[in-house]
Formats: structure tokens, C-alpha cells, sequence
């Protein structure tokens, strides 16, 4: 069967500087300007909302995101009066509950929600985060062992769970209870507990799959509030019901640093959340802000690149345990303290990071023949593989694994691109015997391995991407939102785009390119940023910053563009310097104007 013909390249780029194809992001024009007449917004944002699924009924609710239209009713989960009847029984008879979070920033804030919820009940719980490199991801036996030792009666797991079937069965022999709340994809045969809260089971029927564990888990305290609240314990003990609302500033930083769609729920949880922060309640989140010296309302950006890293710190290469007491503690000496400490484990991060990237993008150079880039190291530290992964991928266009390997172990984690599953391609070799464990979603992927086994796990997995790129004809593309001039890229323009966020995953910053521009002026800033200034035929001209591309073949041409018209595809940003708001292009990616 012929496959299907590729539609037209956005100004001809069928390759870029980058390796990618222009194209169009759909989109109904009819649909559009009606959208644009109709809520008096530019042409241009008409195409953006249409070409993002939204029709003219629910353009409203879209501009204006409240929990009250998009949050579910957590009662249609699966378990979930299970788990509140458990809860509600242990917090009448006030047994002893323990919190088992993961060391990243979804379990971190999952696991604050849920101090913070029992503490503001007059009950405190323990929050057991495991070490990255001493224990690995999720409950196991020895941990559980050591919370039932310490009177443990139930332990609700956070951002994993789902796939701890020994250590669940252990527990339960024990007679520790043990409620989950995952969003990671299920298998077939579920744990034994009490209760297994996730969106993603396999015999799951509600549309709330694309949650964040920290958005499953502000689900579970919507129905445990609501389950608390019937069974008349607010009245009886004489307690003020909690308001959720409160902690909203947590669930968006949980749902943004994981990278989750912001779409429907998801999308309203952040925008909530983030009014939220900047009232500046949360101790902890304002110390964050204090040693980044962020001195502006926080945004989506702040949260995924700011105060995101930052939190993970602790979990990637220091003490996994800090990100979740920073965000639980009412004390700002603490709060200050724990930051500072985060902030520089953020720091020791980005140098070993530094230095296994440049390690690995050296060994990846021979690898472009190959399907899925796989590089490995010993002594590479586990906790910034998945980072470097990214960059990888970034890079060459194709799937990205990177490796640790330490006393014959290996421990990895991948990232794909569009098109591409590739955590449904780690757990077949998992099935086959190739891994000791992994799994994953479609865009990410973490497992295990004996290091002799890294060669045949390549080409495992080399095959089954091969296969499919070959199949589907995959190419590397970048997705244009519409073509702009130099005029029409105006500071009203860039504020009007802002109703359409909190960007990011599937709801991505909108792209615009320019046709035929000339550098005037390159030069290479900071840690390999390229600064441009860009000039249209009228003589117009606009800023532009390139991050970390000086050594990529993108940085290359831009610096050496023997003045040569290119286009130019980006996003656009109000630049403040000295008081003074102007408009800069974030180049990403760029063509030769003749393409």
C-alpha cells in the first residue's frame, strides 16, 4: 500500500539546517475566522485556537480554564471509594499512614499534597522517598519492612506503585495496607492492595489518563474531603474542612515538571495553580523563588526549567528526600536552608551533566546509521541520564538511550520521538529476557539490564524502531503555526498568544516562521547561545536568541551565513532589559531561503 503523500512544506523546507520539515499545523480556516469574528481576537490566534481542537461553544471556557468545567468526578475512578473508605477509617481511629513517593518532582509534590492534607486533619505522616542509586524506583520489600517496624498501618504509594508486585504481596502478607496512586501505564495483572487508583489501568473507562500523579492525587483528596465530610468527621471533631484550593500551586508544579499534556484538566489545574503561587504561601516555593532570584509572577517556564530542576536536584544526585520536605514545611528558615541545599545539588547536576553529554554526543557521532542512538558509560551517574537522553534525541531526530553502568548493572533511560512508542518497545524486551525491568510511555522510557546484555538490547531495539520508521516513512519534522512578518511580530501580539496557555507538552508555545531574512549581526553569548539580529527586505529588524546550539549544525549556519537570506521558524518573547519591553524571536530552527 502506497503511503499517503506528505503535504506541502511550510516555504519549501523539505530539509532544514536542523534536518526537519516545515509543516503546517492543520487547521480549518473557515473555522478560524469565524472563531476571530466572533471574540474579537487577530486572525492569527483564530487559526491557533481552531488548529488545537477548540470549537466556537467552547472557545469561552478555553480563554477562561476553571476546575468547576474541567475537573472529573473523582467518584468514576476505579477504586476510589475503596480507598476513601480505608482513609476515612484510618483517620477516625488515627492509625499511623505513611506516605512512599518517587524521588522526581510528580512524587515530590504528590507526597507534600498529602502531608499537608493529614497535617492540616492533626495527623502527621511519615513520607518515605527512596534513594535513586541505593534503592531504585518504587516500594520495596526492605522499605515497607522498615515502615510496618515503625507502626505503620497503611501506606498510600505516589508515583509508583502499579508495577510492585513482590513487594505489594509482601506487604500485604505483613498485614501493611497499601493504597496506590500512579498514572504509569498498567500491565495486565495489577498488585495486590487495597486499592489501586490509576487512570491507566487496562480496565480503566474514565478520560482521565493524561494526569499527573499529583493531579490523581488531588483527585483521591477531592473524595476523601468529600468522604470525610459525609461521614460528619469535620463536625464531630471539630475541624475546619480543608480547602483544596490552597494546595493548587503544588499540583501545577507536579503536572508541568512531568511533562504531562496541558490540555483540558491538566491545563486548568495549571493555570489555577499558578494564581495560586503567586500569592506566595507556599514556603518552600517561595524560597525557590528567592535563590533563583526570580523576581516576576512565575509561569509555566518557571516551573519546568527553574524551579522543576531544582526540586529533582535532591532525587538526582543528592538527598532524594529534600524536594518533598521543602514543599511540606510551614518554617521559612527551613524552607530557605532546604533551597539553598537543592540549589546546589542543582549545580553539582548541571556539571555532571555537562560532562557525561559531552561524553556521550562524542560516542553517539558514530552511530548514524543506526535506528535508536545508544551510548553508555561506566561511572555515568543514573540521575541525569534521562536529561542527557533528551539532548540526544534533540540532536539527531531519532530515539536516544543513555546508559549508566556500574558493577555489571547497567541502568538507562531513553526518549523517543513522535510516532514512535518507545515504552512499549522496552517492555517487549523486558518480555523477551533482555532487561531486569523497564517500562515507560510512549516518549519515555527507564530500565535495567546486565551490561553484557547492552549490545543485543541495541539492536533489539534498532530492529523494532527500524522497522517502524521504515513502515511509516518517519521523517523529522517541526510544526508551523503560520508565517509572520518582522511588523505584524508586535508585543500585542505575543500578550494575545498568552490566552492560550500555560504551554508546553501537548499544548505546544505557537511556532511562527519568516520567509527570506538576512543576518545582520551573530555573535556566540553565554553557555553556547547564538544572539542574531535579523532584517527583512523593508529593513526591518528583530532580535533573536539560539540556546545551546553554537555546536550544532543550526548554530553553524547561523554563524557562518555568508549573507545569505534564510528562513526562519520560532517562538515569540517579550525581552525586558533596564525596564524596557521589546520583541525577540527564540530561533528554532532555521533553513536556507532557497530551499
Amino acid at each position: 500500500m502506497a503511503p499517503e503523500p506528505l503535504d506541502p512544506p511550510v516555504l519549501g523546507v523539505d530539509a532544514s539546517f536542523s534536518g526537519k520539515r516545515w509543516l503546517q499545523r492543520p487547521c480549518d480556516a473557515r473555522i478560524a475566522l469565524g472563531l476571530a469574528q466572533q471574540h474579537d481576537l487577530p486572525e492569527i490566534v483564530g487559526r491557533l485556537i481552531s488548529a488545537r481542537g477548540i470549537s466556537t461553544e467552547e472557545v469561552t471556557a478555553y480563554l477562561d480554564p476553571k476546575l468547576s468545567t474541567y475537573l472529573p468526578d473523582p467518584a468514576h475512578l476505579l477504586d476510589m471509594s475503596v480507598a476513601v473508605d480505608r482513609l476515612v477509617a484510618a483517620v477516625r481511629a488515627k492509625q499511623k499512614i505513611s506516605v512512599f513517593g518517587d524521588y522526581d518532582v510528580d512524587g515530590a509534590t504528590s507526597s507534600a499534597l498529602l502531608k499537608r492534607y493529614f497535617r492540616a486533619l492533626g495527623q502527621d505522616v511519615r513520607v518515605y522517598i527512596p534513594d535513586r542509586l541505593k534503592e531504585g524506583y518504587g516500594p520495596t520489600i526492605p522499605a515497607l519492612d522498615q515502615l510496618k517496624s515503625e507502626g505503620t498501618d497503611i501506606v498510600i504509594t505516589v508515583d509508583c506503585g502499579i508495577a510492585s508486585h513482590e513487594p505489594l504481596s509482601h506487604a500485604k502478607a505483613a498485614g501493611l495496607d497499601v493504597v496506590v496512586l500512579d498514572h504509569h501505564v498498567a500491565e495486565a495483572g495489577l498488585p495486590e492492595a487495597v486499592a489501586i487508583i490509576n487512570p491507566n489501568r487496562l480496565d480503566e473507562t474514565s478520560v482521565c489518563g493524561q494526569l499527573a500523579a499529583v493531579g490523581v492525587t488531588f483527585l483521591f483528596l477531592v473524595a476523601l474531603n468529600r468522604g470525610l465530610r459525609d461521614a460528619g468527621y469535620f463536625s464531630d471533631a471539630n475541624l475546619e474542612e480543608p480547602d483544596l484550593m490552597q494546595w493548587l500551586d503544588l499540583v501545577a508544579l507536579g503536572t508541568v515538571a512531568d511533562v504531562v499534556p496541558l490540555t483540558g484538566v491538566n491545563r486548568a489545574l495549571v493555570v489555577q495553580g499558578i494564581k495560586v503561587m503567586s500569592r506566595r504561601h507556599n514556603e518552600g516555593i517561595k524560597a525557590l523563588s528567592d535563590v533563583a532570584n526570580l523576581d516576576e509572577v512565575p509561569a509555566a517556564y518557571h516551573l519546568g526549567f527553574i524551579f522543576g530542576p531544582r526540586v529533582n536536584a535532591g532525587g538526582r544526585v543528592g538527598e532524594a528526600g529534600l524536594g518533598s520536605q521543602l514543599l511540606s514545611t510551614t518554617d521559612p528558615g527551613e524552607a530557605a536552608r532546604l533551597a539553598q541545599q537543592l540549589d546546589t545539588y542543582n549545580q553539582e547536576r548541571r556539571e555532571i551533566e555537562e560532562r557525561i553529554q559531552e561524553e556521550a554526543m562524542a560516542q553517539a557521532e558514530g552511530q548514524g546509521d543506526r535506528s535508536v542512538i545508544m551510548v553508555f558509560g561506566e561511572g555515568w551517574h543514573p540521575g541525569v541520564v534521562g536529561i542527557v537522553a533528551s539532548r540526544l534525541k534533540d540532536r539527531y531526530n531519532l530515539p536516544a538511550c543513555v546508559v549508566a553502568v556500574a558493577d555489571g548493572k547497567a541502568t538507562g533511560s531513553g526518549r523517543s520521538i513522535a510516532g514512535l512508542d518507545l515504552g512499549s518497545t522496552v517492555i517487549a524486551a523486558r518480555q523477551q529476557g533482555l532487561l531486569r525491568a523497564g517500562g515507560g510511555h510512549a516518549m519515555a522510557a527507564g530500565f535495567t539490564l546486565d551490561a553484557d546484555k547492552l549490545d543485543d538490547f541495541h539492536n533489539f531495539l534498532d530492529e523494532r524502531v527500524g522497522a517502524v520508521i521504515r513502515e511509516q516513512e518517519i521523517v523529522p519534522t517541526a510544526t508551523v503555526d503560520g508565517v509572520l512578518t518582522i511588523g505584524a511580530s508586535t508585543l500585542e501580539l505575543i500578550e494575545t498568544v498568552q490566552c492560550l496557555g500555560p504551554f508546553g507538552s501537548g499544548n505546544a508555545e505557537p511556532r511562527f516562521a519568516y520567509s527570506g531574512l538576512r543576518v545582520v549581526n551573530v555573535s556566540v553569548v553565554g553557555r553556547g547561545h547564538v544572539r542574531c539580529v535579523f532584517s527583512n527586505a523593508g529593513g526591518a529588524r528583530m532580535q533573536a536568541i539560539s540556546f545551546r546550539s553554537a555546536e550544532t549544525a543550526l548554530g553553524h549556519h547561523l554563524l557562518n551565513h555568508g549573507d545569505q537570506p534564510v528562513h526562519v521558524l520560532g517562538r515569540l518573547r517579550e525581552n525586558v532589559w533596564q525596564g524596557r519591553s521589546s520583541v525577540q524571536l527564540q530561533i528554532d530552527d532555521a533553513a536556507p531561503a532557497s530551499a
